[in-house]
């Protein structure tokens, strides 16, 4: 089994949060053309003619993209331990969280990534206040469907929790990059405590450290790419 992926992209978090959970084993690649790498593509679009990662290719050959569908296919075939809660309240609550971080908060900050790339003076700053406004709103919604027990939804790790842990790292360690003052935690005192509770799971801790890794060393590379 292979997963086709990044380490900085927020989506494959959640497939590796499943595979690693329920110890499958597979093959990390990386292909190109992701993350400001100039190079083609290619061949990535044979497994995946979307051309979005992630991508799970079986060992028959079968290719599946599309991080939740991917996550899905996995709770079916591999449904222990369960990475779904038990009751379908629960499980609506683990797909709406999703839900919010994908439609909401990764669009919010859509905006700032590619703004990050360029010198602090040329940042659009009305652009940059509309992007925080808009991720205050959708951690706001956030904060209305998040756990309290430690996890997203219920008492231990499910899908939820990898989709809102590469995003959170993202809120707490790289947003203030554009808002250094009233970090945007202040507001939401209950997914504050998530995100301090969450990383004393070994799996998310383990998501954290590669998700961070893969940040920092984004960062190095533009500074270096700015310094010519």
């Amino acid at each position: 089994m292979k997963l086709h992926q990044t380490y900085l992209s927020p989506f494959p978090t959640r497939v590796r949060l499943m595979l690693y959970a329920k110890g499958i084993e597979f093959e990390v690649v990386e292909p190109p053309g992701f993350h400001g790498d100039p190079r083609p593509k290619g061949e990535y679009h044979d497994v995946n003619p979307i051309g979005r990662i992630p991508t799970l290719v079986l060992d028959d050959g079968t290719a599946i993209p599309e991080s939740e569908v991917i996550c899905e296919y996995l709770e079916e075939v591999y449904p222990d331990p369960p990475m779904h809660p038990a009751d379908a309240i629960g499980r609506a609550r683990m797909r709406t969280l999703s839900r919010i971080n994908d439609t909401y908060l990764i669009m919010a900050m859509l905006p700032l990534f590619s703004m990050v790339a360029l010198p602090p003076n040329e940042w659009d700053e009305n652009r940059v206040k509309t992007a925080l406004r808009e991720i205050a709103t959708a951690l706001g919604f956030l904060e209305e469907f998040i756990g309290d027990q430690g996890y997203a939804v219920g008492p231990s790790l499910s899908q939820a929790d990898g989709a809102l842990i590469p995003i959170l790292l993202l809120v707490a360690e790289w947003l203030p990059i554009f808002r250094p003052l009233n970090p945007l935690f202040e507001d939401t005192p209950r997914l504050q405590r998530y995100w301090t509770a969450i990383g004393e799971d070994p799996i998310a801790a383990r998501l954290i450290d590669e998700t961070r890794e893969a940040l920092r060393q984004s960062m190095k590379g533009r500074s270096e790419a700015a310094a010519g």
